[in-house]
């Protein structure tokens, strides 16, 4: 397949809000545009038939959970800034020695930086490691 019909595909479920794109987080926006983007479903229930669980239980624990979560989180967080009437700016931060921050919510004055875990007893070391931006390195 082509890419431009991938693209072209891709933007049709963008702007019927059947997935989010999210791209990395970069000062500098022209390397946003560069990056390779995150791409998530808006329905986790469709997530979960397209990729064949049936159990929710399964869902939770198997393998997949952890994703699924995160991409609840994220329908949820579009959901509540478009509620406010405002335009989601939301990314993800990776380094290239692999740290990363699920998602960085631009609010236009401040960078809010949300880490998502599927546990029932989350822990402060989970995050650890994860907030270390720096300007030098990721342009921020």
């Amino acid at each position: 397949m082509a890419v431009n019909t991938v693209k072209g595909w891709l933007s049709v479920l963008e702007a019927t809000h059947q997935v989010i794109i999210l791209r990395p987080y970069f000062a500098n926006v022209g390397k946003r545009l560069v990056k390779s983007p995150k791409v998530y479903l808006t329905d986790v229930g469709l997530l979960c038939h397209l990729t064949g669980l049936k159990d929710p239980d399964h869902a939770k624990t198997g393998p997949l959970g952890g994703p699924i979560f995160e991409t609840a989180v994220l329908t949820e967080v579009v959901k509540n800034l478009l509620s406010r009437g405002a335009e989601p700016q939301i990314y993800f931060w990776r380094t290239s020695s692999g740290q990363e921050v699920d998602f960085v919510v631009d609010t236009g004055s401040a960078l809010i930086p949300l880490e998502v875990k599927l546990s029932a007893t989350p822990r402060p070391a989970m995050a650890a490691g994860r907030f270390r931006l720096t300007w030098e390195e990721d342009g921020l």
